[in-house]
């Protein structure tokens, strides 16, 4: 595991006024090569409020606003342009009260249901097993099925690989193909529940583990000659009991990812706003955010007891900040703003994960569109960009990339006597050699002189984007839909094997050494 060291720097006051932290990073040799999976930047749809129905999905009928199969174009090419790797469905705590038969054959002819975790709205299952894998085959993506362990049977599971996936003559099959798809869709990632510690059967770690023994065994055969992806629902944020159980007694030979969800949240009792957050709100969101970064070490240390060998990779499948829900929107929907604030949760996670590549093989913001920590935001015809979705695009040069591991002495944001790292950094090298190092601030007032030695790479020229703005509480709305954008960052310097930088307050800026 790569340790990341941080001390305080020191802070000093220009002449100007002015206030600076001094920090300092170092790029290290790799004591071994480690790829960063592009699967890292995975998204998440859930059926949730607006995030399928009028979000992704207007339609088949709809002749106001641009689709496919009543995908909206808008949104597939927004998120082609993030190279989004694989995408989450249906849930979340949907995933455990849905019948994924229900979501086929003809629309006209499909029973409704009722979605009683999120705002009690009935559904027509007009959007299904076809249109999510239809969909994912426009974006590009993988797609990863969360199957129901908590309201459904192990047949309904083996059924749905069956439909989806077998090539051969089978009930399934051949079902998939009357109802209008002849070749299969090879589906590889599948979560076998979801939060069955809460809103997926309230299990207990034992009897989980047994449940997923018995779930993976049957979806497929004795060596799993179909090569599925089988993630086990992991842990709740801290609970480090569940993981050992999970790793202790489930064989790798059923398991290839365990998973692991962590919000930022103030208080789950009163997540305050999204928008009107005061600066104790931010600070707490922030170390929030930063809890990250001790729970992916923890469990990790707890994998590598078991299992020595890698064989299991942990995939965080619920991640991003919640807040209470915008006001006049359904409490239930999970419609909020997204700001700088955000921005700097995702620039410092996604470090997180990129650090830990050697164990951390996928993660999945939540969500895609319309829901908590969403990249999308859309209103009738209207769709904006929101920051994450920026940092996202940002940070997308780190996929499939070598990581450079890194030493890191961090100035610290204080607030009330507590205090975190104000500084997350990463770094990478492409196919073509090209070296991209991600940079965060997440101090609202400091600015951060960086010194990075680049140890033994050799770069003359450097590059970078940023983004950033004038006030922290700051968002894109659909009256000003571009208010926060990446700019051109060239302020950047290279001398004697040193980059020299000046970090604003609260930005986040990807560097290109070449």
């Amino acid at each position: 595991m790569m340790k990341l060291k941080f001390i305080i720097g020191i802070a000093f006051v220009l002449s100007n006024g002015m206030l600076f932290g001094q920090s300092e990073v170092k790029l290290e040799r790799p004591e071994q090569e480690l790829t960063i999976s592009r699967h890292i930047y995975g998204h998440f749809a859930e059926h949730l409020g607006r995030c399928i129905y009028d979000g992704f999905y207007v339609g088949e009928k709809n002749d106001s606003i641009p689709h496919t199969g009543g995908v909206r174009v808008d949104v597939i090419e927004a998120l082609k342009k993030l190279n989004i790797p694989n995408l989450r469905w249906p849930g979340g705590c949907f995933a455990d009260t849905y019948h994924w038969k229900d979501g086929i054959g003809p629309k006209a002819q499909r029973p409704s249901m009722v979605n009683n975790w999120w705002g009690g709205v009935t559904e027509d299952n007009s959007f299904g097993t076809h249109d999510f894998l239809n969909m994912c085959e426009l974006l590009g993506a993988e797609p990863y099925l969360a199957g129901n362990v908590g309201s459904g049977e192990v047949q309904e599971l083996t059924d749905w690989v069956q439909y989806v996936n077998f090539a051969g003559k089978s009930p399934m099959s051949d079902l998939r193909r009357k109802n209008g798809r002849h070749e299969p869709w090879k589906v590889k990632f599948w979560g076998v529940g979801n939060e069955s510690w809460g809103c997926g059967g309230n299990m207990t770690a034992d009897y989980y583990t047994d449940i997923f023994r018995k779930y993976a065994t049957f979806m497929s055969d004795w060596t799993n000659g179909s090569g599925l992806y089988r993630i086990a629902s992991g842990a709740n944020s801290a609970d480090y009991n569940w993981t050992e159980t999970l790793m202790k007694k489930i064989p790798a030979s059923l398991m290839k990812g365990m998973g692991l969800h962590h919000y930022a949240v103030i208080n789950w009792n009163k997540k305050g706003s999204a928008v009107h957050y005061s600066d104790e709100e931010y600070f707490k969101t922030m170390k929030s955010a930063w809890f990250m970064n001790e729970l992916v070490e923890k469990n990790m240390a707890i994998m590598d007891k078991y299992d020595p060998d890698g064989k299991v990779d942990l995939i965080v499948d619920e991640w991003g900040g919640w807040y209470e829900v915008e006001p006049g929107t359904n409490p239930g929907f999970l419609y909020q703003q997204n700001t700088m604030r955000d921005a700097m949760i995702a620039g410092m996670t996604l470090n997180i994960f990129n650090n830990h590549a050697r164990r951390v093989k996928m993660a999945n913001l939540a969500q895609a569109v319309n829901v908590l920590q969403a990249v999308i935001l859309t209103e009738g015809k209207n769709m904006i960009l929101t920051p994450t979705y920026h940092v996202m695009e940002m940070y997308k040069v780190h996929q499939d990339a070598k990581l450079i591991p890194i030493a890191l002495q961090s100035t610290d944001f204080e607030f009330n006597n507590e205090k975190i790292p104000a500084l997350s950094v990463s770094a990478s090298q492409d196919r073509e050699g090209r070296t991209h190092i991600s940079l965060v601030n997440i101090d609202p007032k400091k600015k951060n002189k960086l010194r990075i030695d680049l140890g033994g790479l050799k770069a003359t020229k450097v590059h970078g984007r940023i983004l950033s703005s004038d006030d922290l509480r700051a968002y894109n709305s659909f009256k000003q839909p571009t208010r926060i954008k990446p700019a051109v960052y060239q302020e950047a310097k290279i001398i004697n094997g040193v980059v020299e930088i000046e970090i604003p307050a609260f930005s986040v800026i990807v560097l290109e050494l070449q």
